[in-house]
Parts: structure tokens; C-alpha cells; sequence
């Protein structure tokens, strides 16, 4: 550089500290400089002849900053006596506006405008934004989008649902599989499919009490959902936190001064019970609105003509502040039709506003229903069936006929017709199958007499809790000394124990350890998460880990130990919802060994009465129970009285119990609707889902990515094991790049299996927070968007230059439109030399990395301000052949959108003729999003995503 080169006022970058900002000229003295950095504060003074400065001039189209504020687009730019001045466009009218009065902060947005400034990267970061690129393109178009980062089988059930319900517009149904199949993580896909691509934003989940921490931990390990618990504690956090200037704006302002915790938090925990008893947290809930809301354990919502509950109440309150809707429930009709009938309500008023409406609609199903398990059976159409298929499917029935396979046709033509088949979805064990069997093992011991006068009622259950000598109990309960017995007997094989409560869980725990020398763990709600995580990985190591696993109720919840068979039941609890949650631990689809119950009980005690109870009454130990709760309390006069003592009340008790859960079993087995069980899992699009999913994880292709990325990010990686590595961060850990590695490093798996069998494991899948963040960081930030290399050819003299220039489809659009799965976001890769050559198939980028190598930064530097005016040559070059790819990619894409949303529309508008559970808004949110998918398409660009200089040696 000369000294003429600088005029005071002129703007430049710093090439060896970037973080400076733009730097203005304020001094020229002889042969030295001096800018001043405005952004930074600071003010340098360099040398001119070697200055590592680069001069900033924008390009057209480029966006620039003034010290005040303003924003404008570059429309075009003229030399004034060394200063550049720039006409720029900021939405309105053409403005003048001189470099002096450039912003400080600068971002360099083109890839040639970075290099010319010295933000350029080595070979590695451009590679990385190319393959990022890549991987985007191909995930986004993916059908199993969404779908594929979940910690969990692929059960064709739980992702045919998934499936089906995450691509609504704010999906709202029911799902009421039966116990053990899965709903929780039904919904969790769902969310996570919504939250993923940007269909929701804000997500509420409501359980009963007990499900809390079920809930947290099956979002978090399952779908590394972080959700935030909004309890009364909260609101107690928040007040003591408030200050009196806090209050008094309270005061002036009212609720609009004061802090909505359910506003602050995107994903919120919360239970039923707290939001029904505490007015102003319902109205904060209410207020702050939700796409989507989650209600577990829904048939506890009790309503009917003439009564409804609090409980309902909330809920539909909520229900109507929020765009989807999941309500969730294993006994969908157990508290009775209208109960049902209310639950549909919450999810579409219009549709179910009418009970009378509802039973006659239902039994016009019922007389379907027959028909289809006829065309299943007998494969024929029966003569009376004719009258009725017309009568659905009018003038349809004729071209169903003429089908491949007409029965399977008429079967799906009326699926999308049926009535609540597009909002309640049940799959039955009788259906899916899949379940091991069950044998319970009773054992009778002498009650000892430290208990007198602790054997009976709901305290008898747990009498240990009445004895406050922890060592005498331990002593002489028998159960204790069978314990022990018993596991030294099943040694080496893996025993899950529960029992109600955390303190009797840590006693038998220390016992077992320290007094019989049994490797064992504790599991329970006073740890926390990470001693949780550390107690599961203890009991699941197969070599060294423990025995038996000591859980209490809550600190089981939400745990899958399906590598163990053998479940001891310390104690019985009160609930069969509960003693089903126990057994569930284990008994679970995909369970390849049949489950040992050990159930230790002393005689004569409530104890034994409530054995009695579940064996002779439910069956609840060898079967499923899903109607436990509703026999409790048809016959809870007789349990009081039989935990209470009296003898002749046990055997009514279980006569009456037998009775009734026969009738309701019945009741339930005539009452399953074939076309929901049908609609609620279709084998072929369920398996055509889980292959998109496999194809995605059967190649390495995510590990291999992510150690690409983690040498250029400063990530150290150390093998762990087969499928397991420990990443932490290293010496040149970027840490604004990688989200969620803590300090002390994380042990991560590529493996689904073996994820499934570790959760102590994090699960490294395209769609884990930490690889999507840095693919998501690479894409928005500047890391390789600009490149210089070297390679030797020797059909090419030393220093000549080539550029790799990588273009993609700029099309502004709401996340939610989901538009690249039309437009690709894959790179249009070209290579230029500055004759304007296309030498793209003569040098594919793969084996152009091969060539390549780094140039020493200090070299680069100096080579940089010497090679501008070609770079810019071939920028031009590059951009006029790009250019012509771009009309083709819009007009492919506007016909994959009209090929994607126009049968779709033309289906449910035809359905909604047949079918009032058709929404009129979903119908509309299709036609909408067409329209704005068709603008914006119309209106995409190809912008320069990056370059790669390469000077031959």
C-alpha cells in the first residue's frame, strides 16, 4: 500500500483483528496511518507500505448500516475524490450516503466481500458448509422429517400416528391407546415433529401430580424436549424476586405490570390440580396462549349434561386458547358415552355440539363397523352390505369396485369417511400384539409384631413407615430377609424393586449394599436427574453393574428397564393405575422374555387383602388391567371395609370386583371400533416412514459429519466404546458454534439400539439439538463462507486461479411453509477460472479437496489485495452462469407444491361433504399455505453462498 491508497474518511477492516469492526481513516502522517475503530472503542495505527487492512467497498444489492440506525440496500456506488458515496434504497426513497457515515459494526454477508476483508477460513470450514448444505437439502426433503432424532422403537403404531397427525395444521385428537403402548411417546413425536419444522412454537403439557416428573424426563431423554415445570413454588420464586418498584408498577398498572411465568417459557410443564386450584395461574395459562397443548390421563375430565367438573372446565378454557390440541387416554369410554362425547368436544365444539346428535351418529358406526369386519373376514360384500356401502360412498362405490383389491379399497374409502376417525385414535394389545406374558409369584409371610396395630387400611399397605427404627424394621421384617434370599438366588439376572416410597427404597437399598453385600442401586425422586442418570447406567451395565435396582413410586415413573424380566414388588400400592405403572416398567412392546412378579405380602394385613383384590378381583398381575380404576370405585365401600378387617367384606369384594370387570371388559371388546383400530395404524405408509428413518441412520454419515465439524470447532473426541465416543471441549473450542456440551464433556451413542439400552447416553441423530445447532450456526454465520487454497497441476501454469462458487435458492418464507422440501437448499456448485470457464464436471468438489491444501495466513494476506480484480471477475463470471438454473428449480418446485397441497384440498373439501369432523380452518390453512408457498417461489433469488479461491503452485 502506498500513502496515497488512504484519503481520511475512506473505511477498512483490519485483517489480523476482525472483532474491531469497520475503521475509519482519521490521520495520514508521513508513511503511517491511523483509523479509528468506533465499534471497539479504540484507535490503531499501522505502517502503509504493510498495513494488514483490506478496503471495504459494498457491492449493489448488499445492505449497508449509518451510525444512526438506518438500514439500505445498495443501488449503486460512485468514487468522490477517494470516498465512496453510495445511492442506497431504504424501502421509500433513494438515499445519498457517504462511507463516513457508515455504521462501525460490520457483517460481511458476501463471500468475496469477506475475503477482500481477511474473513476468509482454511479448507476444512468451506468443505463443512458444503456438506452442511447437503445434508440439509436431503433431510428437508426427507419424509421422515421430524421423526428421525426420537429415542425410541420403531413401532409401526406409535410412527404411523405420529405420521398422520404431525402434519396437520394444528392437529387436535385423541389418543387412547391401551396401557403399555405408547402414548406418551405418540405425542411426543407429534410435538417434536411441530417444534422441529416450525409448525409450533409454544407447547403446554398438563398431567395429574404424579406424572410430573414422568413427563420432564420422557421429553428431555426421549425427544431432548427441556421443558420447565410452572408449579405454585414458582409463583412463590417470583414474588419474593419482586421488588417494591416491581409492585408499586403492579399497583399503578395492574396485571399488566405483572410477570406471566407461563409467557416466559415456550415449553411448560404443569399439573392439572394446581391450574384447576389457583385462579390466577389458569388465567396467566389462558393469557398466554399455545400452539399446541398436551393433556395426559384425559378421562379424568368428568362431565355430563347436568354437572360439568372444575377439572373440564379449565381444560376447555385452555383448550380454546390453544391451536392443537392432544388429549390422551387409555379408557377413551370408560366413564360412559357422554363423558366421550365431552372429551371430542374440547377438540372441535362445532363438530361435537350435540349428545343426542353424537349416539345417533355412533350407533350409524356401529352398523359400518359390521360391515367392515365382514369385508375383513370373508372378503365378500354380503347382499344386505350393499345398500349400506352405497349409502356411504355414493357414487365412489362403482370405480372402488373395479379396483386391484376392491374390499381393501371400500375399507380405506370409508376410513376417510368415518366419523371420529380423523380425531381418536386407539390401538388394542388384542391388535398390535407383542407382549410377553406375565406370571405373578405370591409370597405369604408372617406379619411380625413390631406392626400391631399398623396392619389395616391404606397405612397396613406400607407398615414399615409407622416403625421409626429403620434398623429394627429392617430386622424383622420378613420381607426383607426373602429380599435378599430371593436375589441371591436370581443372581446374575437383573431385579427391578419398587415400592411407594423413597425412604423405604433407600433402606432396603443401604441394607442390601452394605449388610448383604448385593450390588444394588437406588432410584428415586430425591435424586437428581444426573444421580438418576448415574443410578440407570449402574443397573444396565451388563458386567459390572447391579443386581437390582431399588425404585420408589415417583422414581420409577418414566423409565424404561425392558432389558430385565424379574420385577419384585416390595409392597402393593392402593391404585391399579399404579400397580399397571410398576408392572409397565417392564412389560412393555418389544419385551423379548416373559416378566416374573414377586409379590411379598403379610398375612393377614391390608397386605394381603389387597393381593386378594388384584389377583382374584382384576387379574391384574397376569393381564392388563385398563379398568381397574373404574372397579375401584364401583366398589369402593367394600375395599374400605375389607383393608379395614372385616372378612366377610373380602370375598364381596372380590365377587363383586370379578363381576364387574368382566361386564366392562366386555363392554370395552364389543364397543372396539374396527374402522379406528384400522385408521390407527395402516401397516404400509407405517413401514414405508420407518424405512425413510433407517435410511437415514443405516449410513454413518452423522458421525462422520459431526467429526468434520468437531476438528474445525475445537471439540476433542475420545472413544468410548463400540458406537460411543466422549466429546469435550478442546484448546480451540468455538463454543458459540456447539450447543449443550458441558464443560466436563459429554459420553454420546450413533447407535439406536444401543441408546435404547443406555440412556445415560446422549443419542446423536441428525435431529439432536446438538448437531441441528451446528448446522443451523454454519448456515447463519460466516464459518466458511469465504476460502483460499493451493494445489499443484501440472496442466496448469503456477498461479493461476480458479473459484468453486456455491449458489443457493434465497427465498424469504415462514418456517412453517416448510419450503425446502420443494426448493433445494443443496448447493449449485460451479467452477470458474477468470475466462469465465465452467470446469464444474471436469473437477467435482470431492476430488477438488483431495488436490487442495491450506495457504499459511500471513501468505494469504498478502496474496488477497493482489488477486481482487479477478475474484471480482469471476464472482461476475459465476453469477451469469447460475443464472439460468434458477427458473427451472421454481418451475419444479411450483409443481411439487401443487402436486403436494392440491389432491389434499381437493380431498377433504370432497370429505367434508360426507364427514363434519373436516374443519373448516384446516381445509383453509391448506389453501392458504398454497398461495403464500406459490408467492414466495415466485419470488426467490439465487444468492452466492460462498467461495473458494484456488491459486495453482
Amino acid at each position: 500500500m502506498k500513502t496515497s491508497d488512504f484519503v481520511i474518511g475512506q473505511r477498512w477492516v483490519s485483517h489480523s483483528d476482525t472483532a474491531l469492526g469497520l475503521g475509519i481513516v482519521t490521520d495520514i502522517s508521513g508513511r503511517r496511518v491511523t483509523l479509528g475503530f468506533p465499534a471497539a472503542d479504540e484507535e490503531r495505527t499501522y505502517a502503509t507500505d504493510n498495513a494488514p487492512l483490506s478496503r471495504i467497498i459494498y457491492q449493489l444489492g448488499e445492505t449497508i448500516e449509518t451510525f444512526d440506525g438506518g438500514s439500505y440496500i445498495v443501488r449503486a456506488v460512485k468514487d468522490m475524490a477517494g470516498l465512496l458515496v453510495y445511492h442506497a434504497d431504504d424501502g421509500e426513497n433513494v438515499q445519498t450516503v457517504s462511507e463516513v457515515k457508515l455504521s462501525g459494526t460490520v457483517n460481511f454477508s458476501a463471500p468475496h466481500q469477506r475475503l477482500f476483508a481477511g474473513q476468509f477460513d482454511r479448507n476444512g470450514a468451506f468443505r463443512l458448509r458444503f456438506a452442511t448444505l447437503n445434508h440439509l437439502d436431503r433431510l428437508r426433503a426427507s419424509p421422515a422429517e421430524g421423526l428421525i432424532g426420537a429415542r425410541t422403537q420403531h413401532l409401526p403404531h406409535q410412527l404411523y400416528i405420529a405420521g398422520e397427525v404431525a402434519r396437520r395444521f394444528a392437529p387436535r385428537v385423541l389418543l387412547a391407546d391401551e396401557v403399555g403402548l405408547g402414548k406418551t411417546i405418540e405425542a411426543g413425536l407429534i410435538m417434536h415433529y411441530q417444534l422441529h419444522t416450525g409448525r409450533a412454537r409454544r407447547a403446554l403439557i398438563v398431567v395429574p401430580d404424579s406424572l410430573i416428573h414422568q413427563w420432564l424426563v420422557e421429553m428431555l431423554r426421549r425427544f431432548n424436549l427441556r421443558f420447565s415445570i410452572v408449579d405454585q413454588s414458582r409463583y412463590d420464586a417470583i414474588k419474593e424476586q419482586q421488588s417494591d418498584v416491581d409492585a408499586l408498577m403492579s399497583h399503578i398498572f395492574g396485571e399488566e405490570g405483572r410477570e406471566n411465568p407461563f409467557e416466559s417459557e415456550q415449553l411448560v410443564l404443569c399439573s392439572q390440580s394446581f391450574l384447576t386450584a389457583t385462579a390466577q395461574a389458569r388465567n396467566d395459562a389462558i393469557a398466554a396462549g399455545w400452539d399446541l397443548l398436551i393433556v395426559d390421563e384425559a378421562h379424568h375430565l368428568a362431565w355430563s349434561e347436568s354437572h360439568v367438573s372444575a377439572e373440564y372446565q379449565t381444560i376447555e378454557s385452555l383448550a380454546a386458547a390453544s391451536q392443537g390440541l392432544l388429549l390422551l387416554t387409555a379408557t377413551p369410554e370408560q366413564m360412559g358415552l357422554a363423558s366421550h362425547f365431552a372429551r371430542l368436544r374440547l377438540l372441535d365444539p362445532a363438530r361435537f355440539h350435540d349428545l343426542q346428535a353424537f349416539r345417533e351418529q355412533e350407533s350409524q358406526y356401529e352398523v359400518v363397523n359390521a360391515v367392515v369386519r365382514r369385508l375383513q373376514s370373508e372378503h365378500t360384500i354380503a347382499s344386505g352390505d350393499q345398500q349400506i356401502l352405497e349409502q356411504w360412498l355414493g357414487s365412489q362405490l362403482p370405480q372402488l369396485l373395479a379396483e386391484s383389491d376392491p374390499h381393501q379399497a371400500i375399507i380405506d374409502a370409508l376410513l376417510d369417511r368415518h366419523g371420529t376417525g380423523r380425531v381418536l385414535f386407539r390401538n388394542t394389545r388384542a391388535a398390535i400384539q407383542g407382549f410377553p406374558a406375565r406370571f405373578p409369584h405370591p409370597v405369604s409371610l408372617p406379619c411380625p409384631e413390631i406392626y400391631s396395630g399398623f396392619t389395616r387400611g391404606i397405612d397396613g399397605l406400607t407398615p414399615e413407615r409407622n416403625e421409626p427404627d429403620e434398623e429394627q424394621w429392617l430386622a424383622e421384617d420378613p420381607r426383607v430377609a426373602w429380599l435378599q434370599k430371593t436375589l441371591a438366588g436370581l443372581r446374575p439376572k437383573k431385579v427391578v424393586v419398587i415400592c411407594a416410597h423413597a425412604s423405604t427404597a433407600m433402606a432396603l437399598e443401604r441394607y442390601l449394599q452394605l449388610r448383604a453385600g448385593i450390588r444394588s442401586a437406588a432410584f428415586h425422586e430425591h435424586l437428581s436427574l444426573i444421580e438418576r442418570d448415574r443410578a440407570a447406567a449402574y443397573f444396565a451395565d451388563s458386567e459390572q453393574g447391579a443386581q437390582a435396582l431399588i425404585c420408589s413410586e415417583i422414581g420409577s415413573e418414566g423409565r424404561n428397564f425392558q432389558f430385565a424380566h424379574h420385577l419384585v414388588l416390595f409392597d402393593l400400592p392402593a391404585n391399579p393405575d399404579l400397580l399397571e405403572q410398576r408392572i409397565g416398567r417392564l412389560d412393555r412392546i418389544g419385551q423379548t422374555n416373559a416378566i416374573d412378579i414377586y409379590i411379598p405380602y403379610l398375612e393377614g394385613t391390608s397386605q394381603e387383602v389387597q393381593y386378594q383384590w388384584f389377583q382374584r378381583g382384576l387379574n391384574a398381575f397376569a393381564e392388563s388391567c385398563s379398568v381397574g380404576v373404574a372397579v375401584q370405585e364401583s366398589v369402593a365401600d367394600a375395599w374400605q371395609q375389607s383393608l379395614a378387617g372385616d372378612a366377610a367384606a373380602l370375598e364381596t369384594l372380590v365377587k363383586a370386583s370379578a363381576a364387574e370387570t368382566a361386564r366392562l371388559k366386555t363392554l370395552l371388546q364389543n364397543g372396539r371400533d374396527a374402522l379406528i383400530e384400522l385408521n390407527s395404524c395402516r401397516n404400509e405408509p407405517a413401514q414405508r416412514l420407518i424405512d425413510a428413518i433407517e435410511a437415514e441412520e443405516s449410513a454413518a454419515a452423522v458421525r462422520d459429519y459431526m467429526m468434520e465439524a468437531f476438528d474445525i470447532l475445537g471439540v476433542d473426541v475420545e472413544d468410548h466404546s463400540e458406537h460411543s465416543d466422549v466429546l469435550r471441549p478442546g484448546e480451540q473450542y468455538q463454543a458459540g458454534h456447539v450447543a449443550g456440551l458441558p464443560e466436563d464433556g459429554i459420553t454420546v451413542t450413533w447407535e439406536r439400539d444401543r441408546a435404547l439400552e443406555r440412556e445415560d447416553l446422549a443419542f446423536m441423530s441428525w435431529e439432536h439439538p446438538m448437531v441441528t445447532g451446528i448446522m443451523e450456526s454454519v448456515t447463519s454465520s460466516g464459518l466458511g463462507k469465504a476460502a483460499l487454497a493451493t494445489m499443484s497441476v501440472k496442466a496448469l501454469p503456477a498461479g493461476t486461479l480458479l473459484m468453486e462458487a456455491l449458489f443457493t435458492v434465497h427465498c424469504p418464507a415462514p418456517e412453517a411453509l416448510q419450503l425446502t422440501r420443494y426448493l433445494p437448499v443443496s448447493p449449485l456448485r460451479l467452477l470458474v477460472d477468470v475466462t469465465g470457464k465452467d470446469l464444474s464436471k471436469a473437477l467435482p468438489h470431492d476430488r477438488l479437496n483431495d488436490m487442495c491444501s491450506n495457504i499459511r495466513r500471513r501468505t494469504a494476506q498478502a496474496i488477497v489485495p493482489q488477486i481482487r480484480a479477478q475474484v471480482e471477475i469471476m464472482v461476475d463470471h459465476s453469477q451469469c452462469l447460475a443464472e439460468p438454473h434458477l427458473q427451472p428449480l421454481q418451475q419444479k418446485a411450483l409443481a411439487q407444491v401443487d402436486a403436494m397441497f392440491g389432491p389434499e384440498i381437493r380431498r377433504l373439501e370432497a370429505l367434508q361433504a360426507v364427514n363434519p369432523a373436516i374443519r373448516d380452518e384446516e381445509i383453509e390453512y391448506f389453501r392458504t399455505q398454497l398461495a403464500a408457498a406459490r408467492e414466495a417461489i415466485g419470488h426467490a433469488t439465487l444468492a452466492l453462498e460462498g467461495i473458494r479461491v484456488i491459486v495453482t503452485a
